[in-house]
């Protein structure tokens, strides 16, 4: 057997047993649906619309939907969670609230520009086996339950606190965040779309102060989504506040900056005006460009 597919094989039931060991420990406190925990009912749901929509992905070898439908999972967790609530506080409505704003928009727009691109580079290979692409749908139900932890955690709590503080400073971050990110990526939509620029790198507006401000939005957003979420966990909820610290490691570490960089270099490696630009520009966080050059 394939190496690659043998990995794959043994790193479903391990995500799995992740995936049980976050249901478990958010579950702690929190509303049950027919005997079962309704944090746990969440993440189950957020590993079924994988596995389902990896069916005609898998046939048509297509990944036309994969970003769309891990929005989707999102939307469909969380108001799923607060509707079999039995009552919903405006804690749990923020929350809800916040979240299929930021889905809503991140998921249309990454789906536009997959039809726009007709093809993710990412699934070129991996969507040939059988085994290693119905693992990427594994680790998106993972991302999904990892990053709505806290978030979820709160909303089928059976503890109510006010809104307070923590909510209106989690506000204004989540705020900073997305209004970050969408700028971002408004900016870099705009820079395809000019015919002038094609072949080229992005460095003007927000990412001239970064190279990946759309990510530093991603991570400063959830970081306010678990501001917002804190007040409300208890016991072993508090392990759900991996929830952004998750989300920067995968973004900073993972298949985020580290995949992109590497593609960049492999672009534009070797020419004058981007070893510049990396030399001057911030990876992550926005900063004015240094003035130091190679």
């Amino acid at each position: 057997m394939d190496q690659n597919n043998l990995r794959s094989y043994l790193a479903i039931p391990l995500i799995v047993l992740i995936a049980v060991l976050v249901a478990l420990t958010g579950s702690q406190g929190g509303y049950d649906v027919a005997g079962f925990p309704l944090f746990a009912l969440g993440v189950t749901i957020a590993f079924l619309i994988q596995w389902i929509a990896f069916i005609p992905a898998y046939t048509q070898q297509t990944e036309a939907f994969f970003d769309l439908t891990g929005s989707i999972t999102y939307l469909t967790v969380v108001w799923v969670s607060v509707l079999l609530r039995p009552v919903v506080d405006a804690r749990s409505f923020l929350l809800v609230a916040l979240i299929s704003v930021w889905a809503l928009r991140l998921g249309t727009f990454l789906f536009r520009r997959i039809r726009a691109a007709g093809s993710d580079p990412r699934f070129d290979e991996i969507k040939l086996s059988l085994p290693r692409f119905l693992t990427v749908w594994t680790i998106q139900g993972l991302w999904v339950s990892l990053t709505l932890a806290a978030a979820l955690a709160t909303i089928t709590s059976t503890r109510q606190v006010e809104l307070g503080i923590f909510a209106w400073v989690g506000i204004l971050v989540w705020l900073l965040g997305f209004g970050i990110e969408v700028i971002a990526d408004q900016q870099k939509n705009q820079f395809r779309k000019d015919p002038e620029n094609a072949g080229k790198f992005i460095n003007t507006g927000l990412w001239s102060w970064s190279r990946h401000p759309n990510y530093f939005g991603e991570i400063v957003l959830w970081v306010g989504i678990a501001i917002i979420a804190l007040p409300v966990l208890q016991g072993w909820q508090w392990l759900t506040m991996i929830s952004p610290l998750f989300v920067a490691l995968l973004l900073i570490r993972v298949s985020g900056i580290p995949m992109l960089e590497k593609r960049a270099d492999e672009k534009w490696g070797g020419q004058p005006e981007y070893e510049r630009y990396k030399a001057r520009t911030s990876v992550l966080i926005p900063l004015p460009p240094s003035g130091r050059e190679e």
